[in-house]
């Protein structure tokens, strides 16, 4: 009896140790229980220990404080030109409610999905294809902030959307592939133009350009050789003024001699025929004889009688 006794003693002291350690409770970081007493929510546990009342108290939901991200599948959308198409969207969310999140919604992500489909909808139904394809910014803040006021009972922030994917159908592909093709190529066509135009107005530039530097080239050359010739023009006339000096010179240094050596009357006038002999080889077909130089020959020649007398 007593060893039965003993054994519903320890039996009962384990139950009692694993009822306390099961009703401790930890909360992570970045973690919120929401708390039930009877049925009724009760409290909200934060990050830390806790310890619940058994079989009175339950975790009614457990909420992930940090930012979440839900990729949703691609939802069928038609644009305003009638055009259907897929498009796949991310949301970007955090729980700021615990409570909110546990009472305002049977299941938020579902719910989320749903309202980002049907806003995904109203809003590309009022664009055209055109549109929905380079407007995902405008898209995206659009469907922020539709979302995020109609999560805000939830307990839900929404901070972010964004369009992952658009599908056009596979004849709209095919249609915008041909359609970017031939604008390539005509940008490519417009380039080789501008291309070919350009380096032709580059080559009559070079060639005008070389004209000039030859015209350039023509008129120094000319200018260069003018001057040379004025140079040469200048030297010769300065060897022909100094020659003249010389010969003047030349001229006064005899006379200067001839009167410094007291020369009479007689030797002047024979110098003056000397001079005009000189003269008269020449080729001028008249020559005007000065009295002195004719008195001075007939002198000469009666000299010259005088002798032939004589001998």
């Amino acid at each position: 009896m007593n060893i039965i006794t003993t054994i519903l003693w320890i039996a009962l002291i384990v139950f009692i140790i694993f009822l306390i350690f099961s009703c401790l409770n930890v909360v992570p970081q970045e973690h919120a229980y929401v708390i039930e007493r009877l049925g009724k929510y009760r409290t909200t546990w934060d990050a830390g220990l806790h310890f619940k009342v058994p079989f009175i108290d339950r975790i009614a939901r457990k909420a992930l404080l940090k930012e979440q991200v839900a990729d949703f599948a691609p939802q069928p959308v038609i644009t305003k030109d009638n055009v259907t198409m897929r498009i796949d969207s991310v949301v970007y969310f955090k729980v700021m409610n615990p409570h909110d999140y546990a009472y305002g919604v049977e299941n938020p992500i579902m719910a989320m999905e749903n309202l980002t489909a049907t806003t995904l909808r109203n809003i590309i139904g009022d664009m055209e294809l055109d549109a929905t394809l380079t407007s995902r910014e405008n898209i995206n803040e659009k469907m922020l902030q539709t979302i995020d006021l109609a999560t805000d009972p939830w307990g839900i922030k929404v901070t972010r959307v964004e369009l992952k994917n658009i599908e056009p159908p596979a004849a709209i592909r095919e249609a915008m592939e041909k359609q970017m093709k031939a604008e390539r190529e005509k940008r490519a066509n417009i380039l080789t133009a501008e291309g070919e135009k350009q380096s032709m107005i580059l080559e009559a530039e070079g060639h005008k350009e070389s004209k000039v530097l030859e015209a350039e080239a023509a008129k120094q050359a000319t200018i260069l050789a003018a001057e040379a010739e004025k140079e040469k023009e200048i030297k010769e006339a300065e060897g022909k003024a100094e020659a003249i000096r010389a010969v003047q010179q030349a001229t006064a240094d005899g006379l200067r001699a001839i009167k410094e050596a007291g020369a009479d009357d007689s030797v002047i006038r024979l110098k003056a025929l000397e001079a005009f002999e000189k003269a008269a080889n020449g080729q001028a077909t008249k020559i005007i004889i000065p009295s002195e130089i004719a008195g001075a020959a007939g002198l000469a020649k009666g000299i010259v009688e005088s002798v032939k007398d004589e001998k």
